[in-house]
């Protein structure tokens, strides 16, 4: 199930990083500081790859354009 603005709203911070799937290789990584950023794990010619961001910069992203 994909997750939903409120239910990443709602995620809290515990001792360890969690992982929150969100499918198609998507995964939300919350820090026991609180900081969430966003992962997509992809292939590209044959081998894995990821791209990370921080979802701060996705707000000031999502401002701008």
């Amino acid at each position: 199930m994909p997750l939903t603005d409120t239910a990443i709203r709602a995620i809290k911070p515990t001792s360890k990083t969690a992982n929150f799937l969100d499918g198609g290789g998507l995964c939300l990584k919350v820090a026991s500081s609180g900081r969430k950023w966003w992962w997509l794990k992809y292939r590209f010619q044959g081998k894995e790859k990821r791209f990370s961001l921080e979802t701060n910069k996705l707000q000031v992203v999502y401002a701008v354009g």
